[in-house]
């Protein structure tokens, strides 16, 4: 937590060993003249400037000013922000430990591109944090001999789809005494899985795993198949037509997918234009269903490739 706590000013570390000391967060936001809000994933906190703890009162709490956003923007570019202006272009930052910071402003573009962020006001700090054997009960289902189903992990924004998904990586790739390691390919176009900073990956992915970092998914499993010859493609948030499109070339090729998609249930899916095919012609063979209940708890349903519940 060293690199996260030296790009905070001074006088907010104090801050920062409390929120650690109480409870590790996992986000934190900050605004230019608005409080600063913890996000520890099961209820929202704020630093009270008068006794230094942790409240869930708005009131009395400590304000980010313009020169507290100057100076950790400062400190994660190293000083140079044209150093990283490919990174700011993307909207977040990657620092040493995975830790990634997205950040928003004014938007300078050039040829109806973004060019650069100016005048940064707004942070998001999200707090690496792996789960390692968070899958353990779950690649059983996802096993077929020596290999794996072609699997797709569905749930809403910010219940853990991602984090399910770097742990059956990191566990395919390293194998154990009854499934030999799969060589991985993973593509990180926006550095959460691997979290690279200069290009190596802060998160354990497991040793037989290659990362392209920063690359367009469709793009990115194209390369992959043509360079690195992984066993298994690994893929975050699938979204549009190119996407599938890079998928479906990649099972043709004779590599397994492990993805990840929004949606809030197999109704949604159905929904999709870009997935109704899959569905009625078995394309993925495993769907993991994430849902919600109450503040903390989660809920995975597995489904084979008819939709039929198997766990």
């Amino acid at each position: 937590m060293e690199e996260l706590w030296n790009i905070f000013p001074l006088h907010l570390r104090d801050f920062i060993n409390e929120c650690f000391r109480q409870q590790k967060p996992e986000e934190i936001r900050m605004r230019i003249g608005r409080p600063i809000l913890l996000d520890t994933g099961s209820e929202e906190l704020f630093w009270d400037k008068q006794s230094g703890q942790l409240t869930k009162s708005m009131d009395g709490a400590y304000t980010a000013s313009e020169a507290d956003i100057k100076e950790i923007v400062l400190h994660m570019s190293k000083y140079s922000l044209y150093a990283f202006e490919e990174e700011l272009r993307a909207g977040f930052l990657t620092i040493r430990g995975g830790h990634r910071i997205g950040i928003a402003g004014r938007a300078v573009c050039e040829k109806g591109s973004i060019r650069t962020i100016r005048q940064i006001s707004y942070l998001n700090i999200r707090i690496a944090g792996e789960k390692k054997g968070c899958a353990d009960s779950l690649l059983p289902y996802l096993r077929s001999g020596e290999t794996v189903y072609n699997t797709l992990i569905v749930s809403p924004p910010g219940i853990g789809k991602t984090t399910l998904l770097r742990d059956c990586i990191r566990q395919l790739s390293t194998g154990d005494a009854d499934h030999p390691g799969l060589t991985v390919g993973v593509v990180d176009e926006r550095s959460e899985l691997a979290a690279c900073y200069l290009g190596q990956p802060q998160n354990d992915l497991g040793p037989r795993t290659d990362v392209m970092d920063g690359c367009p998914k469709s793009e990115g499993m194209l390369l992959l198949l043509r360079s690195m010859s992984p066993q298994v493609i690994g893929v975050d948030e699938l979204g549009g037509q190119e996407d599938f499109d890079a998928v479906e070339y990649a099972l043709h090729c004779g590599s397994r997918i492990l993805g990840t998609i929004h949606g809030e249930n197999l109704e949604e899916m159905k929904r999709k234009p870009h997935l109704s095919r899959w569905l009625s012609q078995g394309f993925f063979e495993r769907y993991l269903l994430i849902r919600r209940e109450g503040t903390k708890e989660r809920k995975i349903a597995i489904f084979d490739d008819r939709l039929e519940q198997i766990c």
